[in-house]
């Protein structure tokens, strides 16, 4: 199964797992970490530039990767969150792969097909992933949502927002 397959978002989304027999598993294992506080001082997001869906293996992916790189200023110099949640049942019409079939087999047309993974639809300009941090942290926590977007192979943007006046340090 391959993520691009499944990337453009077509007709309506399957979410109703009650009729699911073997219903896919959630991958991500949560979705905030660190500290949560008042007192950060940038909120920086992660932003899809394209709609299109986003399957939750290469959340949790960019989540840890996002996490790692932004932990090695400490576990708790930060406040991390996906916004987003994958309840979109992706299913796929396996077709025979064999060695003796020496042509393509064409299958019934419009099969509904097994239950194969999750994912989240994600609409142009929507956040998802957040990350709130100090001003001494800003550029790690670029540098982490940058990693995490190369493991969503999809454009993002980087934006990052002021959440409080930040003082000039008077020198002693």
């Amino acid at each position: 199964m391959k993520g691009v397959n499944y990337r453009e978002p077509r007709g309506m989304p399957y979410v109703r797992r009650e009729y699911i027999r073997g219903k896919p598993q959630l991958k991500i294992a949560k979705f905030a970490s660190g500290q949560p506080k008042n007192d950060y001082d940038y909120k920086v997001e992660l932003i899809v530039t394209e709609g299109l869906q986003i399957r939750h293996n290469s959340l949790e992916a960019a989540r840890l990767a996002a996490n790692k790189t932004m932990a090695t200023a400490g576990d708790m110099s930060f406040f991390s969150r996906l916004t987003v949640y994958p309840h979109v049942v992706l299913r796929e019409n396996k077709m025979i792969a064999t060695a003796g079939a020496d042509r393509l087999q064409e299958g019934m047309r419009r099969a509904f097909g097994k239950a194969m993974g999750l994912a989240a639809r994600v609409h142009p300009h929507q956040s998802i992933y957040e990350a709130y941090v100090t001003q001494a942290n800003l550029p790690l926590a670029k540098r982490g949502l940058k990693v995490a977007s190369s493991k969503l192979g999809c454009p993002t943007a980087i934006k990052v927002t002021q959440l409080r006046e930040i003082k000039a340090q008077e020198e002693v």
